[in-house]
């Protein structure tokens, strides 16, 4: 036993030994690792480094091509979702309550377009709140804020070392805003009579087309009398007060914008409601379905020119941002002010005393492209960003698209599309799809230059109340030039170069715009007529009048 033991200790000891032998080798081994370890891990970082490097300048290339592409579908996506989803029924209800037209979606000759063909009202901001968010953006409105404070400094300026003193002289814009009571008891009565008798006269045919015994003659004697109300309460009462009070121009075109708004307002709310009334008498429904008056002030006030009973609202008003808004569009007025008295007046009033030629209209028009660029974004900014967006803040209404960006157009179809949705939208449902609606889809042509007709009328019609002279040049640009542009410079344009023509064509547009209206403008204040006739409103005054210091 004892022997045993001393054997088997004897190898557990030459075991050990052995193991402190081999653990000694790896050991020694292992010593020589870390010399090829880091000698490897150089090479792998290098590896890693040089494939980072690789993969963001990938990463750059494909950046501009995928923002593009997101730019270009992501809109259409998302229309697409909405009208996708407003087409599901639930149990045989349509999901929007958007739809005026009833469950019927089989398209018939006596019945208008399907539900989901209507405008599609969603909750969505402005873009450019959206693009402002960005700090790249956001540095272009800073460098207009700082030509602004130019445009002050220069004219605070120059009158100091004209007059020797500061002269905050603002007489051109009190000139051009003067009367301005006249202003607002206008504006009073007008939508005063748009919300009373337009809602009036509906709700009477309403009621009482269900018991009528000749139906075709009871609603043609109402849509008699909605006519003579557009037309001379609306159509004759605004023009006749602007021109017998020679309002001022500023003033002028408050009341005619607010005519043609009211307009386009009333003919939406008849629109859209007398197919609700129609369809309930087909089905013999027991209730009309009239909307209330609620209804009807709402839209008068919303920034939209389509009639719904109702909107997506947002949850609270932003008074803040109401005031930013109200804040923004009275700094554009002085803005504009600033660039007609630094940049437009010098320009006109040191004209050469030289007969209308081919050389002073060039230098004119030439001239004149800055100051009429400048002012087309301040009225975009103004108007379709500041302006809407602040009534539609305090009215809590959530459709804020009203542009696109127009900016970004390749075609000039598109840039009719998005320059201004809600004019768009307006002839959009109600000129162009129903002139297809009611002359088949064979006269697309036919319909389209039915638009530009009517759109380039009411453009012409309010130049000429606001200035007081019928000069037809914007007209012309629209009416041929924009129609052509508009055809030729189709949406199959796509490369970046036709957005370099389409802005070069904007800028000589409104230069040419800026200067036929202004030299007529100056020369009609320079060579008055004693006696005017009607020829002498229509027949244009530059082209004879020689301009004396």
């Amino acid at each position: 036993m004892v022997g045993e033991e001393k054997m088997s200790l004897r190898k557990r000891l030459s075991k050990s030994s052995e193991d402190a032998e081999e653990k000694e080798e790896r050991q020694g081994d292992r010593s020589e690792e870390p010399l090829e370890i880091l000698s490897n891990g150089r090479n792998d970082l290098k590896q890693l480094i040089a494939k980072k490097i690789q993969l963001t300048a990938e990463a750059e290339e494909l950046k501009p091509f995928f923002m593009k592409e997101v730019g270009n579908h992501f809109d259409d996506f998302v229309t697409n979702l909405i009208e996708k989803s407003t087409s599901l029924d639930n149990g045989g209800c349509s999901l929007t309550s958007f739809s005026v037209l009833g469950e019927n979606h089989h398209r018939a000759k006596d019945q208008r377009a399907r539900p989901e063909h209507g405008k599609i009202f969603v909750i969505r901001r402005s873009l450019l709140d959206e693009l402002f968010e960005v700090d790249h953006i956001r540095t272009i409105y800073h460098m207009f804020i700082a030509l602004f404070i130019l445009f002050i400094l220069s004219t605070l300026v120059v009158d100091y070392i004209d007059e020797g003193r500061l002269v905050l002289d603002f007489n051109l814009m009190s000139y051009a805003f003067g009367k301005f009571p006249v202003v607002i008891w206008t504006w009073c009565t007008m939508f005063l009579c748009t919300l009373s008798v337009p809602y009036f006269l509906f709700q009477r045919w309403a009621r009482g087309y269900h018991r009528s015994s000749h139906p075709v003659v009871y609603s043609l004697l109402y849509c008699f009398l909605f006519v003579v109300f557009q037309t001379v309460v609306l159509g004759f009462g605004p023009p006749y007060v602007v021109l017998a009070y020679t309002l001022p121009p500023a003033s002028r075109c408050i009341i005619i914008l607010e005519q043609i708004r009211l307009i386009m307002k009333a003919y939406s709310f008849v629109r859209e409601n007398v197919p609700r009334v129609l369809n309930s008498a087909k089905e013999k429904s027991s209730t009309v379905p009239i909307p209330t008056v609620n209804q009807y002030l709402y839209f008068l006030f919303a920034p939209t020119l389509i009639y719904r009973d109702n909107y997506p609202r947002t949850p609270s008003v932003r008074w803040g941002y109401v005031a930013m808004q109200f804040a923004q569009f009275l700094g554009c007025l002085f803005y504009v002010y600033y660039i007609f008295k630094r940049l437009c007046g010098p320009l006109f009033r040191n004209i050469k005393e030289e007969p209308f030629s081919a050389r002073v209209l060039v230098l004119c028009v030439f001239n004149s492209i800055l100051p009429g660029v400048l002012i087309q974004l301040l009225i975009f900014f103004a108007f379709l960003h500041c302006w809407l967006n602040a009534f539609a803040e305090m009215l809590r209404f959530g459709d804020r698209m009203f542009y696109k960006d127009w900016w970004n157009s390749t075609s000039y179809s598109n840039y009719y599309r998005t320059w201004n949705v809600v004019v768009h939208d307006w002839l959009y449902y109600y000129a162009y799809k129903d002139f297809l609606w009611f002359f088949t889809k064979k006269f697309r042509s036919a319909a389209m230059l039915a638009v530009f007709a009517v759109s380039a009328v009411v453009h012409e019609y309010a130049l000429a109340l606001c200035l007081n002279f019928f000069y037809p040049v914007l007209f012309v640009l629209f009416m041929f030039f924009g129609m052509a542009f508009n055809f030729l410079v189709n949406d199959s344009r796509k490369r970046p170069i036709w957005n370099v023509l389409m802005w070069a064509s904007l800028f000589t547009g409104h230069g040419v715009i800026l200067c036929f209206y202004s030299q007529e403008w100056y020369a009609r204040q320079r060579c008055p007529l004693k006696n005017p006739t009607f020829l002498n409103y229509i027949q244009p005054h530059s082209w004879t009048c020689r301009y004396t210091s």
